[in-house]
Parts: C-alpha cells; structure tokens; sequence
C-alpha cells in the first residue's frame, strides 16, 4: 500500500526532471541560436561586401494571402555599376506552410503590359520605371495577382550561395555548348557547375529558344538548389547561406520573417516545386512597337485565369479551353442584353522567338 510518503517522493522525482528537462532545454536552445548567429555571421564574412545597415527599403506596398499561402515576387538583376537597370528574372515564388507545397511562376520579361502611369511597355520596364512597387501594380493591373514580399538579388549573390551551399557545384545536364554573353564556357553533358557556370547556364538565352529556353533552365536550376538545401549537409547550413546572401539581397522580408519562413520549408518542405510560365503556349505572338521594341503581345485574359488556377491549386487549361470559355462567357452577354457583336478570330498563335534583346 502506498504512503503518503511515498507519494512526495514521487512528486519530488518528478519535479526534479521537470528542472532538468527545463535546463536541458534552454541550453539546447542558447546552443542552437549560438550556432545560427555564429554561422550567419560566417556567411557574411565569407560573402565578400560589407553589410548595408543603413540602406532604405523601397515602399512595397503587397498584399497578404487570404489563404495563408506565402507570395514572393523574387527578382534577378545585374546593375553592372548603373543606378537604374532592368530585370531579367521575374518570378513569383508561392508556398503553402500549412501543405508544404511550393509553386514558381515564371514571368516573361518581354510581355507587352500597360504600366500603371506610364502606357505600354515590356513588363521589365516596369521595374526600370519604378522598382519593386510598379512592377507589382504592374502585374496587378495586368494579370490580377498580388504578392505581400519582394526580393531582389545581385546575381553577385546567387554565386556565392551556390559555392556555399555546394562547394563541389550542382550537377545538372547541360544540353548544349554555351558561352555567348554569360562569362564561361560550357560544353555538352552531365556535369557539376560552380556559382559562375551555373548563374550562366541559367542566363544562356542565344539560341532559337531565346527567353523560353533560359526560362526553362532557370526553373530547373532552382528545382536543383532546393533538393541540395533540403539535404541534411544542406540544412545545416542554412543559417551561413542566410548571411551569406544578405548583403546582395533586397527585400521587405524582415529578418524575424526571413528565420521563421526558413524554418517553416525546413521542417514542412514541399517534396517538388511545380513550374508554370506565362505567357502560357500558343497565347501570344511576336510583334513590334515604336518606344518599345520587339515584344511578346499575349492574350491578358487567358493568362490571367491560367495563373489564377495555377496559384489556387487548379490545373491550368490549355489556351483553346480558355479562349472557349471565353467566347461562351461572351455569348452568353449577347444574349442577356439582346445585342449583337462581332466576334475576332480566337486561333492559337503561333510560338516563334525570333525577337530582340
């Protein structure tokens, strides 16, 4: 029969433990934040460029996801020394923490958009015109999608991630020889780039594929460096690639923000990344227009709602079906409001890639 005794003893026992589990844990806590800041601070030391404290974020006026789903507009640019200068990667990064889902979409710098203020120019332009923010009205205006973050990184920057976070490369299958335009030389086959080849495998666009095949590379590249960062050698040096990167990084993403979505891809990661880009095939074609250029003129409409059902979790349809929806939506108008229209010609275009830089 148990004593009163006894059952003090056992109290005390357990309060003892919960002492020490309470110890252990603070000190595995002060551990691991010692380690994080130890090696963010390695990661900016080993960067090469001294840390811009005092440099003023652009106003970025984004939008939170009603669905919980995380939005980042993720930009690429090489300024070579201009103050202003176009960039050459947009994309918008989705992830879903409560699914562990990841999507990219890939956006056509060449697209023929109207740019709030400004009229109609390439989507790129938009950056030039305004930064982060009118490229974000842009796509607004255009494509009805709005994120809440913005980064833009130096492409100084995607090198030195790339070496830290692979001091050995990334292997990936390079298809062809390249080297016009990109600082290296690359040859055919299977092989492990470092951060200068594979920033240049992922910009290569001289060939009949132009944008589309270096938009195609740049998914597979990201593809690469996310199952290389999700490895256990990767994770682990998360905190030296966070340090590493902040100096060449620009974005509203505060850094409480920046540790707790890292830890949220590590601990709920998305096994893939599904790709899309717009413009979707066959919804565009190549034109000309004074002021700016060659161009890739699309059909808004189609790659809107194709975006939308990307973003939503849908599987996009091909332009055909949206254009059919399209004219069905349309006659059933005419037909509400007992007027008659003309109807254009809604036949595919044809992808060609015949423009210009």
């Amino acid at each position: 029969m148990k004593t009163r005794n006894d059952y003090r003893q056992r109290m005390r026992r357990r309060k003892r433990f919960f002492r020490i589990f309470l110890v252990l844990s603070f000190l595995g806590a002060s551990i691991v934040t010692a380690y994080f800041l130890y090696q963010y601070q390695r990661g900016i030391m080993q960067s090469g460029k001294p840390q811009a404290a005092s440099e003023e974020i652009p106003e970025f006026n984004g939008k939170k996801d009603e669905h919980g789903k995380v939005n980042v507009l993720l930009l690429g640019s090489d300024t070579r020394g201009e103050e202003k200068a176009r960039t050459d990667t947009i994309m918008i990064a989705q992830y879903d923490p409560e699914k562990g889902e990841a999507k990219l979409v890939s956006l056509m710098r060449d697209m023929y958009v109207n740019v709030p203020e400004y009229g109609m120019y390439k989507l790129n332009t938009s950056y030039f015109l305004g930064g982060p923010e009118l490229l974000r009205q842009t796509l607004k205006e255009n494509f009805d999608i709005d994120v809440q973050y913005y980064a833009l990184m130096d492409f100084k920057g995607f090198q030195k991630v790339v070496d830290v976070l692979a001091p050995n490369g990334i292997e990936m299958n390079v298809e062809k020889a390249m080297s016009t335009n990109i600082n290296v030389s690359l040859e055919p086959g299977l092989q492990k780039l470092n951060g200068k080849e594979l920033l240049g495998y992922a910009r290569f666009r001289h060939d009949a594929e132009g944008d589309f095949g270096r938009v195609k590379r740049q998914q597979e590249v990201i593809n690469a460096l996310k199952d290389e960062m999700l490895s256990f050698n990767g994770v682990s040096k998360i905190p030296k690639l966070m340090g590493t990167v902040s100096p060449y990084i620009e974005t509203n993403i505060g850094a409480m923000d920046r540790i707790s979505l890292a830890k949220e891809f590590v601990l709920n990661p998305a096994d893939k990344i599904e790709t899309m880009r717009v413009p979707i095939d066959h919804s565009f074609e190549n034109a000309r227009y004074e002021g700016a250029g060659a161009v890739l003129d699309v059909d808004l409409d189609a790659n809107t709602e194709a975006l939308k059902d990307f973003l939503n979790g849908e599987e996009p349809k091909s332009y055909a079906e949206y254009v059919e929806e399209e004219t069905m939506n349309e006659s059933d108008t005419v037909e509400d409001t007992g007027s008659y229209g003309e109807t254009g010609d809604s036949g595919a275009y044809e992808d060609s890639t015949g423009y210009e830089e």
